[in-house]
């Protein structure tokens, strides 16, 4: 048995998303299906609709979402019909040499549904990184749900499922920041700033937000910066350092530095930009043709530290999501921050241009 529920669909590669019916198959062994209440919009979601994931079209996009369990597989007891979830798109597979070892955040074999949503007449839809939650209901592995307080706010705690979980990870997770330890973030988009709230939350100190528009400066203060530097006006690696060294006597650079944006050169500068033994984490995703800036080894072995890539924040969303809901709670986390707007199903063309343009840190569906 399915049903059919309204979805966001992209058709053919660069094409505008159309809003179709799609069928919904009710929940086999190890699956669940989701009746969605939000789910933002994130640039991978304008990745598959321009071909830049791959070419496995008609892709069923969004990602980013909360929802509420309507039913669950025969063998599934992590989560029930009612329980309210926040939606992640690497469901932790327990028997791979990264779990075995208790690794559960590196998880090698991750999965998703195994059978497939459809168009009305049977073509099989690609859900977008495993989820598809540009649709009114959506069929999931069940262990893609984490579920959290079901008073918290769906628009605001559905973005811990991509962007402000990989930039809270990259700093507390992967860049391990905390007190006594100063950050620099460069590139403050969605990820970037939730990068800088989780250093905030963290303790560390100074957290120097770098970036070249003014409105994402400032949205970076209001969020736990303490410096901000305008990588076009002035050398953001000379100022990361002048400001760590001010702070911390002797300091040549930043403890830990997260690159956001993805890109060679502002790799090169996040390289740079870290004290002795600091570490840089790449949290921005590259395009493939993209390669590691020519950098003299000796540079490599004398700096020392780390070099790392964080994969969604290193997260383990049945640990860190329910944890970051509590502190959101609280009043501790201000996700709300990050809902630039609520828009309805029919508005997400409109959202990609806002996002292209570097207008909002999130526009966020409302189902």
């Amino acid at each position: 048995m399915s049903q059919q529920v309204k979805a966001v669909v992209a058709l053919a590669k660069g094409a505008p998303v159309e809003v179709v019916t799609i069928n919904v198959p009710d929940p086999g062994p190890g699956e669940a299906v989701v009746k969605v209440l939000s789910c933002g919009v994130c640039h991978t979601d304008l990745h598959y609709r321009e071909g830049g994931i791959n070419d496995e079209f008609p892709f069923l996009l969004g990602h980013e979402a909360s929802g509420v369990v309507e039913a669950v597989g025969p063998d599934v007891t992590s989560v029930a019909p009612g329980d309210f979830v926040v939606l992640n798109w690497r469901a932790v597979c327990g028997e791979c040499r990264a779990c075995k070892r208790g690794d559960l955040q590196y998880c090698f074999a991750t999965h998703n549904a195994k059978q497939k949503m459809t168009l009305e007449d049977g073509t099989e839809l690609s859900p977008a990184l495993g989820i598809g939650a540009f649709a009114e209901k959506t069929l999931v592995a069940a262990g893609q749900c984490t579920k959290v307080d079901a008073s918290a706010r769906p628009a605001a705690v559905g973005l811990l499922g991509c962007g402000v979980m990989a930039g809270i990870g990259a700093a507390i997770n992967t860049g391990a920041v905390g007190r006594g330890r100063s950050i620099a973030v460069i590139g403050c988009g969605g990820v970037g700033v939730a990068a800088i709230a989780g250093a905030a939350l963290a303790g560390a100190s100074p957290i120097i937000a770098v970036d070249i528009d003014a409105k994402k400066l400032a949205k970076a203060k209001e969020l736990g910066a303490t410096h901000t530097v305008d990588s076009s006006a002035v050398d953001p690696v000379e100022e990361i350092k002048r400001i760590c060294g001010s702070v911390y006597d002797g300091a040549e650079g930043a403890d830990v530095v997260v690159e956001a944006v993805g890109r060679p050169e502002t790799w090169r500068q996040a390289f740079y930009a870290r004290d002795l033994a600091g570490t840089v984490v790449l949290v921005g995703v590259p395009t493939p043709e993209m390669k590691v800036p020519e950098i003299p080894l000796i540079d490599v072995f004398g700096r020392g530290g780390a070099l790392k890539s964080s994969w969604y924040g290193d997260c383990l969303p049945s640990r860190d999501f329910p944890m970051l809901v509590d502190l959101y709670q609280q009043g501790r986390l201000d996700l709300d921050a990050f809902v630039s707007e609520e828009i309805g199903i029919d508005d997400i063309e409109a959202a990609f241009e806002k996002m292209h343009h570097g207008e909002v840190l999130r526009s966020v569906v409302v189902l």
